[in-house]
C-alpha cells in the first residue's frame, strides 16, 4: 500500500491517495498514515465509520500534507443511525487539524446535501442519480403527488395487465353463498 501510494502521489500536484482506515485484516494503517502524510503526501483516508477511527486518523494527519477523512455517512445511516451527529463531532474532532477536510461520503439521498451544508462539512460526494433530484428541490407536493399518481397509471398501462371486475364480484359473491 505505502509503495503505491507513493507512486500515485507522482501523477500530479492535486491527487489525493485514498488510504483505507484499515487493511483487509482489521489492522488500522494510522501509522502509515500519518507516515504518508508527514512525507507530504496528501490523503484521502477512506471507509471511515466510527468516531474513534476518525479521532485516530486526526491525529495521525496533524502537522502532515493537506488531507481528507471520509466517513461514510449513507453506511452509518444504512445501520439504523442518524449521521448527523456523527458528521457534527467528527467536524469538532476535526477542528483541530486545519489542513484536514471532512467528506460526507456515501450519501443516500437528496436531503444528506442540505444536512451536510447544514452542518458546515467540507465536502460531499454526490452521485448522478442524487443530483438529478435537485431539480425537485421546491416543488409543490400537490402537484408531485399527482405526478406520482399518474406514474404508477401509467406503469399499470406498461405492464399490460387487466383485471375483470365483474368476474371478480361474482366470484366474491358465489363464495359467500
Amino acid at each position: 500500500m505505502e509503495a503505491q501510494a507513493k507512486h500515485i502521489s507522482g501523477w500530479a500536484n492535486n491527487v489525493y491517495v485514498k488510504i483505507p482506515v484499515t487493511n483487509t485484516r482489521r489492522e488500522p494503517m494510522y501509522r502509515l498514515i500519518r507516515r504518508l502524510s508527514h512525507e507530504g503526501i496528501q490523503l484521502n483516508v477512506t471507509a471511515m465509520m466510527t468516531l474513534e477511527q476518525v479521532r485516530e486518523v486526526g491525529k495521525a494527519l496533524h502537522g502532515g500534507a493537506a488531507s481528507n477523512v471520509s466517513v461514510f455517512a449513507g453506511r452509518v445511516a444504512d445501520t439504523g443511525r442518524d449521521p448527523v451527529p456523527v458528521m457534527q463531532e467528527a467536524l469538532e474532532i476535526l477542528r483541530g487539524h486545519p489542513n484536514t477536510e471532512l467528506i460526507w461520503a456515501s450519501p443516500r439521498e437528496l436531503l444528506n446535501i442540505f444536512q451536510a451544508d447544514e452542518i458546515g462539512c467540507h465536502i460531499i460526494t454526490v452521485t448522478n442519480d442524487i443530483l438529478a433530484k435537485l431539480k425537485l428541490v421546491g416543488k409543490d407536493l400537490g402537484e408531485f403527488s399527482l405526478d406520482t399518481v399518474k406514474m404508477f397509471h401509467n406503469d399499470a398501462g406498461k405492464a399490460g395487465y387487466t383485471l375483470d371486475v365483474a368476474a371478480a364480484v361474482r366470484g366474491a359473491k358465489s363464495s359467500k353463498s
